[in-house]
């Protein structure tokens, strides 16, 4: 009797009810956003029917076997969306274009519900109602990006979309060790990475104070944040402190960027490497804490001036160190062993830690380094990249600024020290 009656209820389409539900929860979700605002001309009952007539018509569509059903639907919307302007046209000089894009978009997220798509069509409708209800947030991020800000993000395209496509992907050189469109991603990734925190630090500006100017900074350049505030603190001593605490927050921002590069070239080492970053991390960020207690007014923080990491010398100036820190690193790993590519990690380490990073990771996927060598590269990488920044502060900030970062300084190379020890 059961299976008579499974049988009926399938036949009658019941079957299908579960997908109409996705879509008109997808209509409704989308509606109750476009509900808020006066000036819309469809609100919640419009958005659901939308999305529902989109699972409808793919319905029918299947059913026939004829998909012009489907831009019949899509051109019936279309023809409800003008005619409802027309009759009622739009307020404040408003044309309303927001609210035509998301119907269509609620049409067509209705017809992929229907095709066995609803978990992509949940979020894309969760995206498209957050896009709809960030009006504002986005509006005022897109006014506070200047022209030189809009001007990196077209170059970055031009890095990614443009030059990386037609570069070969083969190995030339010695040792295999030169492949353009590796090197070339590498690039990417480190522009990537930099443009982030570039973008960031300018929308945010001064508002939220050294943390995040600290975060944004190592993301962009911690050289660059430390040569700046050493500045400050030497011309205000007031700024003494807090100028220490921006430099050891962006400096262990470096072991989380060396962490997110590792994961994305060689997910295979994270499991070793992450325990020298992460004990690092902790170490400094118990010493940054106690400088922080003490901070009371910040007042307004000056902004590290960084050059645009995507500008095309930037990139091939990075590229060019990239591909000669990998040559010399295979080279003298394979003369002189260990102690060789120990020697490249730590003069290279010196001004940039990137560099020998992605080298060692290369080298570590080409089967030409073992885990071990790569991380110990990269610590020492780390390491003297903190020496250097240690005594960029001391020459530039003196002995006051010395004496806040020592115990930081220490603290985050024995944290990575006492890692690699425990590796």
């Amino acid at each position: 009797m059961e299976s008579i009656l499974s049988q009926s209820m399938l036949g009658n389409g019941i079957e299908s009810l579960p997908r109409f539900l996705t879509s008109l929860t997808i209509g409704l979700l989308i509606g109750l956003e476009r509900e808020r605002n006066p000036s819309a001309k469809a609100g919640l009952r419009t958005f659901a029917l939308v999305s529902l007539f989109g699972t409808l018509i793919a319905l029918l569509a299947d059913k026939s076997g004829s998909s012009w059903l489907l831009i019949a639907g899509l051109l019936a919307v279309a023809g409800m969306i003008i005619a409802a302007y027309l009759n009622n046209p739009a307020e404040n000089n408003d044309p309303g274009t927001t609210t035509v894009a998301a119907l269509l978009i609620c049409y067509a997220l209705g017809i992929l519900v229907w095709y066995g798509l609803s978990t992509l069509a949940v979020m894309l409708a969760i995206a498209t109602t957050v896009l709809l209800y960030f009006k504002p947030e986005l509006q005022g991020m897109s006014q506070r990006l200047t022209r030189r800000d809009l001007v990196s993000i077209l170059q970055f395209a031009v890095l990614s979309f443009v030059i990386l496509p037609i570069l070969p992907n083969q190995n030339f050189g010695p040792y295999d060790a030169f492949n353009p469109h590796h090197a070339w991603m590498m690039v990417v990734l480190i522009s990537g990475l930099s443009l982030a925190g570039y973008i960031a630090l300018r929308i945010v500006g001064q508002r939220y104070g050294a943390p995040l100017l600290g975060f944004l900074g190592g993301l962009v350049s911690s050289t660059a944040t430390t040569l700046l505030y050493a500045r400050h603190s030497k011309l205000n001593d007031g700024m003494l402190r807090l100028s220490a605490v921006v430099i050891l927050i962006s400096s262990q921002v470096v072991l989380v960027r060396l962490g997110v590069v590792s994961s994305i070239v060689s997910p295979a080492i994270l499991h070793q490497l992450l325990p020298v970053l992460g004990l690092g991390l902790l170490c400094g960020m118990i010493a940054t804490a106690f400088d922080w207690q003490r901070l009371k007014n910040q007042g307004d923080l000056p902004l590290p001036e960084t050059a645009n990491p995507t500008e095309l010398h930037a990139a091939l100036g990075f590229g060019f160190l990239f591909v000669v820190v990998l040559l010399c690193s295979a080279w003298l790993s394979e003369v002189a062993g260990s102690g060789g590519l120990y020697f490249v990690a730590i003069a290279s380490g010196l001004t940039d830690v990137d560099a020998i990073t992605l080298s060692s990771l290369r080298l570590f996927q080409m089967d030409k380094l073992n885990s071990e060598q790569t991380i110990i590269s990269i610590t020492l990488a780390f390491i003297s990249n903190m020496a250097f920044k240690f005594g960029l502060a001391v020459s530039i900030g003196g002995m006051a600024l010395a004496r806040h970062l020592a115990v930081g300084f220490v603290a985050l190379t024995a944290g990575v020290a006492l890692g690699l020890f425990l590796l």
